[in-house]
């Protein structure tokens, strides 16, 4: 697997990306793979595919600040997007041609690469590693959520095509959580675990610095070659004809 990391200037050019890296792996069998990072300079909100902007979204709390509404090509919930929020992006052939195994083939590998970071050497289990003392329990939560002792720091969702699909989500590192109350409303959907929380008591900073989480996940994946190309006439077409739209953005 090949690493890209890699922000582009605008957040419509960044949801752009993911998708064109899908579009480039699902046109080439010989393609590697590719593990994405990127973290927005700007704050802005994104909705999942199917999400109803003004169910999900306080549109006069965000008009006033200038922060931009858009939608991803994937499905899930929506979340509030800028600095201290790491993002990352998996386009990779499919695991699984169930979804629900892919998520959980998926999610287990990124919830084990998080937990390696407080673990040490012990030689008691598979991957030689025990739970330092005080240590926070890492779990894989809701349908594609990881939490720490029970509070969401990251969210993620997927988009399949044929043979390959696209992964991605979000990691909360050092994150304005009192944004996240202020321009979304209460979700539509809520996972069990969530247990009528608000948003300020539901998520959670993972507290660590990028870096850090990027070389787990890197580890973890074996993404260690950079990705040679980036999709730039194809990020620049979905920008025009999609993510940079009110017809998409607004869509519902």
């Amino acid at each position: 697997m090949k690493l890209l990391d890699l922000t582009l200037p605008s957040p419509a050019e960044n949801l752009a990306c993911d998708e064109a890296l899908l579009d480039q792996c699902e046109d080439d069998a010989t393609h590697p793979g590719v593990l994405r990072f990127w973290e927005s300079p700007r704050h802005f909100v994104v909705v999942g595919y199917a999400n109803k902007v003004a169910t999900e979204v306080n549109l006069e709390a965000c008009r006033p600040r200038g922060i931009p509404v858009l939608r991803r090509c994937t499905g899930g919930g929506t979340v509030v997007q800028g600095p201290g929020c790491l993002n990352f992006a998996l386009i990779l052939s499919a695991p699984s041609e169930n979804v629900t195994d892919t998520n959980r083939v998926i999610m287990e590998r990124n919830r084990a690469a998080i937990a390696s970071l407080w673990e040490r050497p012990s030689g008691r289990d598979r991957r030689g590693h025990r739970a330092r003392k005080g240590a926070p329990t890492i779990t894989f939560d809701g349908h594609t959520d990881l939490a720490l002792d029970g509070r969401k720091f990251s969210g993620n969702s997927q988009r399949r095509r044929k043979r390959c699909i696209l992964f991605h989500g979000t990691f909360l590192l050092d994150f304005d959580l009192t944004l996240v109350e202020e321009l979304l409303r209460f979700p539509s959907k809520q996972p069990s675990y969530r247990q009528g929380r608000t948003h300020r008591d539901f998520l959670t900073n993972l507290s660590l610095p990028a870096e850090t989480v990027k070389n787990a996940l890197r580890k973890e994946w074996g993404a260690t070659e950079p990705f040679p190309s980036v999709p730039t006439e194809p990020v620049a077409q979905l920008v025009a004809e999609k993510y940079g739209t009110r017809a998409w953005n607004e869509k519902f």
